[in-house]
């Protein structure tokens, strides 16, 4: 298959809090809180859901097309992408931004607090899709992740215009979106990605109820954290799926974006969505593992040792044929 994914080219500047947020909120006060995060250590990641999503298929194998926009400053990032299997010949390039930021506190409950500067994302709106399916030959499917919102919409409407298959995943990007613009994101989607809460939003944003929601797109894939994740499509039983064994957990950041690249990989192997699903876990683990969100190592005996442990032999077999 070729999958484009559009999404935020970001830099990631990750913060560690050695408390609990939870802990410096005041109820009474949270109309008017002024909190400041004395933190512990500094971590500056190459970011942003597109490369995130892109990177974890392109060590898994495929060759996705990145499209987003970046700064004059995306050189290097470009140069690791590259040697990682991402197409970046359509990043857009701004002439007067630097690439986004993603500025994140991890508790040390693992819960999050963060902000984004938008920099040169706000250029991905003058992106077309056309020339991008010309230059390779055709898109099976376009992944439209959390990035500038009038981009989001512009590319769920060209895909419709132009009939490319394309997968709703507008997660952080939900709480700046309105219920006419998430209505037009996800309604036709072939597949829609989201977390339980982000599920919740959608359906109260949109005022579409969960079987009304499950109407208008393929396969719903829906997050549970640490329970795994959950797969619906109409008529069909749901499908869920467990997560394998963490061997530590170093850095949630990123980790929904390595389920997603997982799970797409899977797609386009011609795997099943109960396989596919497990494929994204197992990337998904590896990031929670890792700190940053592409710092992780795929290596492939380790890789499909530990499938085989988490979902058996059989599940391992056709994994370790599809990456050999």
């Amino acid at each position: 298959m070729r999958i484009a994914v559009a999404g935020s080219i970001a830099t990631d500047h990750l913060t560690t809090f050695p408390g609990r947020f939870a802990d410096q909120l005041v109820a009474e006060q949270l109309h008017t809180v002024s909190l400041s995060f004395l933190v512990d250590t500094l971590d500056i990641r190459r970011g942003g859901v597109g490369p995130n999503i892109a990177f974890g298929m392109g060590v898994l194998g495929l060759r996705p097309v990145l499209v987003g926009a970046a700064g004059a400053d995306f050189d290097e990032y470009r140069s690791w992408l590259e040697r990682n299997g991402v197409d970046t010949a359509s990043v857009h390039i701004s002439e007067t931004r630097h690439t986004a930021r993603f500025m994140c506190t991890t508790d040390l409950d693992h819960n999050q607090i963060a902000s984004f500067y938008t920099g040169a994302m706000a250029e991905a709106r003058n992106i077309e899709l056309k020339p991008i399916a010309d230059r390779v030959g055709g898109l099976d499917l376009v992944l439209i992740g959390a990035d500038d919102p009038q981009a989001m919409v512009r590319h769920t409407q060209e895909c419709r215009s132009r009939g490319y298959a394309f997968a709703a995943d507008p997660s952080q990007q939900l709480a700046r979106l309105e219920g006419d613009d998430i209505r037009e994101i996800v309604d036709g989607a072939a597949y829609l990605f989201t977390n339980e809460y982000e599920a919740a939003l959608i359906e109260s944003k949109t005022g579409w109820a969960a079987d009304e929601l499950l109407d208008r797109v393929g396969t719903r894939v829906t997050t549970l954290g640490p329970k795994g994740v959950r797969i619906e499509r109409k008529g069909e039983p749901a499908i869920t799926v467990g997560c394998p064994a963490e061997e530590r957990k170093a850095d949630p950041t990123g980790v929904g974006d390595g389920f997603r690249a997982g799970f797409l990989a899977g797609v386009s192997w011609g795997l099943g969505l109960e396989r596919a699903a497990q494929v994204g876990c197992m990337l998904a683990t590896l990031v929670i593992e890792t700190v940053g969100t592409q710092e992780y190592e795929l290596r492939r005996a380790h890789f499909t040792d530990r499938f085989a442990a988490a979902y058996g032999d059989e599940a391992a077999a056709e994994v370790r044929a599809k990456l050999a």
